[in-house]
């Protein structure tokens, strides 16, 4: 299993008396000590304007990041695709890749906050539309050098990127998956699908399957392991690993609920997210006090034994899979959230990483 640490950039809950500065110098603090530890990727994501998150471009902070460590792979977690050019993404993940001695892993993805998609001047009902033309024009363009389409969002003249890729993104493509579309869409472009930790995994089986088989149907070949992305809390104390985790990982779903305005049903008027307005209606009829006990449940916490025995379920579940983990959230303090780091790296990696693969895989 490979082990990668999801960065959020979140000041949600840390009030004002922290700077954006210094989020940002805690989260470059985190993946260089991520890197020393052997993590296998940072996974920063895109997000604007808000507390909720604010990293306006991933490509740019992995080129720092890839100048300040030494080994670590440099995910993007992820582009969101319609909120920026397809080729000035081919260009910056290709001089990205180059920089850093093709460490690049290209994530992609929609979006979701309806105030993202205002504030950039983007009609959230054509996401799909526009990611769905895009990333293929953007996966072709890494492959073959030169970049091109004829669609009625991104019509492009062939155009060479420079600098030239190097190394193909075949293996290094993932796309976050968290509708029937985009499971669909991940399989077509050939990407590992990405999912975050929000509903227990008897009920993200039947997504995952329908990735793989239409993945195999598709590309003639066996998916990789899908990625699952959890929000953890490490230490060798368990009641006070509880303790921080219903502060803290119920505080980061608090802020997700905000920002995406889940207590609203305006995504049951936008097009393409059909399958979240009726989890919305889900939410709303179990109320908060349960939705956190089940935030909670799918997200791994507690002492170090603890999380190996709830991957290890999930795993019996879903078979092999990839985690990303988030370490910073919700106020949790950067004192706390450097601890959990180390002792999942010392603790938790070793065992997750000695697991043999799967004999089969289900789906």
């Amino acid at each position: 299993m490979k082990v990668g640490v999801q960065m959020v950039f979140q000041s949600y809950r840390y009030g004002d008396e922290v700077t954006d500065a210094q989020v940002y110098d805690e989260e470059v603090a985190l993946g260089i000590l991520a890197d020393e530890l052997g993590y296998d990727a940072l996974w920063p994501v895109e997000h604007h304007f808000e507390d909720y998150s604010f990293c306006p471009d991933n490509v740019v902070f992995l080129a720092y990041m890839a100048a300040v460590t030494r080994r670590i792979g440099l995910g993007t977690g992820a582009v969101i695709v319609p909120w920026n050019d397809p080729l000035r993404v081919a260009e910056k993940i290709s001089m990205l890749d180059q920089v850093s001695g093709g460490r690049v892993l290209l994530g992609l993805g929609r979006g979701l906050a309806r105030r993202e998609y205002e504030r950039t001047g983007i009609d959230m009902s054509t996401s799909r539309d526009r990611f769905d033309e895009a990333a293929p024009m953007i996966l072709s363009a890494l492959e073959t050098g030169v970049i091109e389409g004829d669609g009625p969002y991104y019509p492009q003249k062939p155009a060479p990127i420079r600098p030239r890729p190097f190394r193909s993104f075949r293996d290094r493509t993932y796309c976050v998956a968290m509708s029937p579309d985009s499971v669909v869409e991940a399989a077509r472009i050939r990407a590992r699908m990405v999912m975050f930790s929000q509903r227990p995994y008897d009920m993200q089986l039947e997504s995952i399957d329908r990735w793989r088989g239409l993945y195999r149907e598709l590309h003639l070949e066996e998916p990789p392991p899908p990625v699952c992305c959890d929000f953890v809390y490490c230490d060798a104390d368990p009641a006070r690993a509880e303790e921080k985790a219903r502060q803290h990982i119920v505080g980061y779903l608090e802020s997700v609920l905000y920002h995406y305005e889940l207590a609203s049903d305006h995504l049951k008027e936008a097009k393409g997210y059909e399958s979240y307005a009726a989890a919305v209606d889900l939410m709303k009829a179990v109320g908060l006090e349960t939705m956190a006990d089940a935030y909670l449940a799918v997200n791994v916490w507690g002492t170090p034994e603890q999380i190996v025995q709830d991957l290890a379920a999930r795993r019996e579940l879903i078979g092999d899979f990839d985690l990303t983990a988030c370490f910073r959230y919700a106020g949790l303090p950067y004192a706390d959230a450097e601890a959990s780091l180390r002792l999942f790296a010392t603790d938790v990696m070793p065992m997750l990483r000695s697991w043999a693969p799967a004999t089969a895989i289900p789906g």
